[in-house]
């Protein structure tokens, strides 16, 4: 039997999956926390006004809460191809397989590569600032950050740290 094909969303996969899904349980990825540390150049921004989009980040003792995503039996080719089509388009991320404590299932996840080009640490304000000004192919950067908020919220793993980015892009905003 081949063993089935697990992806962990922690970001937009949350609410826009690019593959079909047979099941979906919330989920728990220990040793990484979700951050807006990679500049997004396509999908949120340009290469002229780069926006920001979320990313797992390494960090021991941390934790993120999101969406483990049991792929259809026998669309697991096609997943994978989506979502590197979709993931690895500027290969800042990494593709790794991780161990989710909740379920207790190896899940593929993209975790962002710290030495690439569009790995970036920015305080709060900053991070607000740019989100609310950016906009790339998928349109306004503010509407990922919004969209995120809205389906964890409604998972019922509310992120108080995006709340508060939220309410600083909505200040922003006209």
């Amino acid at each position: 039997m081949t063993e089935r094909l697990w992806v962990f969303g922690y970001g937009s996969l949350i609410w826009d999956p690019c593959f079909p899904v047979e099941r979906r349980e919330t989920a728990r990825l220990d040793g990484w926390r979700r951050s807006f540390c990679m500049t997004s150049l396509h999908y949120r921004g340009t290469p002229e006004a780069p926006g920001l989009v979320l990313a797992l980040d390494r960090a021991p003792g941390a934790f993120c809460h999101g969406v483990a995503f049991l792929v259809e039996q026998g669309a697991e080719g096609a997943a994978l191809a989506a979502l590197r089509e979709r993931e690895l388009v500027s290969d800042a991320y990494t593709e790794m397989s991780l161990p989710l404590t909740e379920p207790a299932v190896t899940a593929l996840t993209y975790v962002i590569d710290p030495g690439h080009v569009q790995y970036c640490l920015h305080d709060v304000a900053a991070q607000a600032r740019i989100i609310a000004g950016a906009a790339g192919r998928r349109g306004p950067n503010r509407d990922y950050l919004m969209n995120t908020v809205l389906h964890l919220d409604a998972l019922g793993i509310p992120d108080a740290e995006l709340h508060d980015l939220a309410e600083r892009v909505r200040a922003l905003s006209p």
